[in-house]
């Protein structure tokens, strides 16, 4: 179950069975304060966070070993109301020795076709495409 809590203007703290919180505001153009992500922000970072789980725990089982994941994350959405996503872009910077590509591509592929339950709601209504960025790490002395 989730609790949402008006907390005055356009601001809510939402909290879950296990009471974690987290607030949700609105840009001042929008009679909020600007203190927190939006809903659709926060739609956004729930797709970057489920997706980087699946690839995290894929590549653990691929035996592909990184020191740190980035995704950065982009969307359009329509005029009209509502003004759903349409268009989402991915892109997952991922910095490592030696990593296999083609193992790297898989487990974004699985995460993005099969595993992540908020690429599927999303991809509903959005487009969604990813790019991958290998970066090779660097051993400065």
């Amino acid at each position: 179950m989730i609790q949402i809590n008006y907390e005055g203007k356009m601001k809510f703290t939402a909290k879950n069975e296990r009471k974690h919180s987290i607030t949700i505001d609105t840009a001042l153009t929008f009679g909020g304060e600007d203190t927190a992500p939006t809903p659709m922000e926060l739609l956004l970072m729930s797709l970057g966070g489920c997706s980087g789980m699946d690839v995290v725990s894929i590549l653990g089982k691929m035996k592909q070993e990184f020191s740190n994941l980035s995704i950065d994350i982009d969307a359009e959405k329509n005029d009209n109301y509502p003004h759903v996503f349409t268009k989402i872009k991915m892109n997952y910077n991922i910095i490592g020795n030696s990593l296999d590509e083609l193992k790297v591509k898989r487990a974004i592929e699985l995460s993005q076709n099969k595993y992540c339950s908020v690429s599927a709601m999303l991809s509903k209504t959005a487009k969604i495409d990813w790019i991958l960025n290998i970066i090779e790490e660097t051993n400065e002395d």
